[in-house]
């Protein structure tokens, strides 16, 4: 992270998480009644989703801690918690939808989630609520940030990832999937995670990472943070997501996918999910006047059920047989799926659909279950 300037909402300044955080940082704060100034501040420049990037407000989360991820009912969703701690990315991928999703986009990381706030149980009492249900959850906090980029900041707080993951280890229910594009792996070495976390990469073609994802960990980079991670215990996860059409692109997949299974064993990967480049045509702009080099918007979109553009979906179809089939070279059993695609692309591409209401949701359950050790708790 590169903080240029720490936005501190008035009702935090003096707890415990937000002195650490100064700390860490070193810049003088300014403190602030609410959101509006750090808006304002950000607005004025010339590329306000960059400033937002440089940008650090330290605030209490005034929505849901614990929240369902905002699929849509027109693509098959796999049911997936979000575990609210941070927002926004210091990292820069051209497609990244929240540029277009935040107004405006600002780091945010929220304190004094373990204190009562707006009427909300801390987060302890959530989880705690959870871990008790006779059902099995799979729980991320790398939907709305990447769930690693905050460790050199916050290594004492509740949501440090040792201390989540320490919270996740004792019981037996409930996965935490740790989503990253990073190798900011050293805090996950010696903890006792009990098997009940999944460390999972995004991965993409190293040109597609070269060009479209700036300030990110290479493929490489990746595959041996990967490596490392199995060594000390965990199981992983790999997500191609999005997937870019171009030339010669489906033989760069098919070579991201042999690195994968040289660096790390099928036996320890959970699942592999595949999604292509879709994105909000409010995102189009954006990515013409940030990225003017790149070429991801100009290829055979059309609009989806979700108001998204989307690859033409024989374009789609024709390239995820091919990733599939190359996956299940290596690993013939493997959990596949797709994110946000419809009955179509799923029993042309993985030849099934699972059609009925939460059947993804189970099957991603099952492979947790198989991998992790989970059961529902007796009641």
């Amino acid at each position: 992270m590169k903080i240029d300037k720490i936005f501190i909402n008035k009702n935090v300044q003096s707890c415990k998480e937000t002195e650490i955080l100064i700390s860490k940082i070193k810049i003088d704060p300014e403190i602030v009644p609410d959101f509006r100034e750090v808006i304002d501040y950000v607005n004025l420049s010339k590329d306000p989703v960059l400033k937002g990037k440089k940008t650090l407000y330290i605030t209490y989360n005034q929505g849901a801690l614990i929240k369902e991820c905002p699929g849509t009912s027109y693509y098959t969703c796999c049911d997936y918690i979000i575990l609210y701690q941070a927002s926004f990315c210091p990292m820069d991928c051209s497609y990244c939808i929240l540029q277009a999703y935040f107004h405006p986009p600002v780091l945010q990381y929220f304190v004094e989630q373990e204190k009562s706030l707006l009427g909300q149980k801390t987060i302890s009492k959530q989880l705690n609520n959870i871990f008790k249900q006779n059902k099995i959850y799979r729980i991320g906090t790398g939907e709305f940030t990447d769930s690693l980029i905050w460790e050199k900041l916050n290594n004492k707080p509740f949501f440090s990832v040792k201390n989540i993951v320490k919270k996740f280890a004792k019981q037996n229910n409930s996965i935490l999937e740790l989503k990253t594009k990073t190798v900011n792996i050293e805090s996950l070495e010696n903890i006792d995670h009990n098997n009940k976390t999944i460390i999972s990469w995004s991965l993409n073609t190293q040109k597609i990472i070269k060009s479209e994802e700036r300030f990110t960990a290479s493929l490489i980079q990746r595959l041996k943070a990967a490596q490392k991670c199995e060594s000390w215990g965990y199981k992983l996860g790999f997500h191609f997501d999005p997937v870019v059409i171009y030339e010669n692109s489906e033989k760069e997949y098919k070579k991201v996918i042999k690195l994968i299974f040289k660096y790390v064993k099928k036996e320890n990967i959970v699942w592999i999910s595949i999604g292509s480049f879709r994105f909000m045509p409010d995102l189009k702009s954006i990515i013409k006047e940030r990225f003017p080099q790149s070429k991801i918007i100009y290829g055979e979109f059309i609009k989806g059920l979700d108001n998204k553009m989307r690859y033409f979906k024989p374009l789609r179809i024709a390239l995820y047989k091919e990733i599939v089939l190359c996956i299940k070279k290596y690993a013939p059993n493997i959990m596949i799926y797709f994110c946000m695609e419809d009955q179509e692309v799923w029993e042309k591409s993985l030849g099934f659909f699972p059609s009925k209401k939460g059947e993804l949701g189970v099957m991603l359950d099952n492979s947790a279950v198989k991998h992790c050790g989970l059961f529902r708790q007796a009641q």
